[in-house]
């Protein structure tokens, strides 16, 4: 069995008198793909914050290879591996998508700059399909293409630990299979997974494990198929009446 590569132990987040994590915990091991699921509003990006450094634990520690890393700033995070895309996508509209994928390159754990980083930017950009568009704006791509950029971007830093924020959401069934796709190649790759996500076919057919969260607590954790089957999982999402 491979090392844990991301351990949470009893992440809490607290906004006020709002708990949007509750005492979460659960391990992530090397090249694994982890499903991070639940209904709207149940602190999966609140989660995907914490790890990230985007947002500072009120109690409990995060680890990256036994390494504290909760209470680092986000820059330091992701020089030490950990990168992400984001629920809305973030890009830089006025830089091309190449300038933004190197941003990755220069600003994560590989600091690659020059030739190097340009280099790295058009490979990145072709994986993900975006091959001779590297010169394009951004700002004057499709939601979907930026999408692509920002994966690119994420990938270029050479991440430990990748996170992906509902990654898939806004695709057409053709642009979701390509999606799919490229998730797995990359997690093939050997790399560190986990996706926070609302489409349950890319969760069944690319992820080995996943946590559930429902109102900020972990309610389950396990094989998909077994923990998709479970009654408070189901209860979670679809209520009482259909549990």
């Amino acid at each position: 069995m491979s090392a844990v590569i991301l351990g949470v132990h009893a992440a809490r987040k607290a906004f006020g008198g709002l708990v949007a994590v509750n005492d979460v915990s659960f391990e992530v091991r090397q090249g694994e793909l982890l499903g991070l699921i639940g209904p709207n509003g149940s602190g999966k990006t609140t989660m995907l914050n914490l790890i990230s450094g985007a947002l500072k634990p009120t109690t409990g520690e995060i680890a990256l290879e036994g390494e504290r890393i909760s209470g680092l700033s986000a820059h330091r995070i992701a020089r030490k591996g950990v990168a992400r895309t984001f629920q809305l996508v973030r890009v830089l509209p006025s830089m091309s998508a190449a300038q933004n994928v190197m941003a990755g390159a220069v600003f994560g754990r590989r600091r690659l700059w020059g030739e190097a980083a340009l280099h790295l930017s058009h490979e990145l950009l072709e994986r993900v399909g975006l091959k001779g568009r590297g010169d394009m704006p951004v700002g004057a791509m499709t939601y979907i293409d930026q999408k692509r950029v920002e994966l690119a971007r994420a990938l270029a830093s050479d991440p430990r630990v990748l996170l992906l924020d509902e990654w898939l959401a806004g695709l057409n069934p053709s642009e979701l299979k390509i999606g799919i796709a490229l998730i797995e190649q990359v997690n093939r790759e050997g790399r560190t997974i986990i996706m926070v996500e609302h489409v349950m076919d890319a969760i069944r057919s690319l992820c080995g494990r996943c946590v559930v969260m429902s109102s900020g607590v972990k309610i389950a954790e396990g094989g998909v198929d077994e923990t998709l089957s479970n009654p408070e999982v189901i209860r979670a999402y679809l209520g009482d009446d259909d549990a």
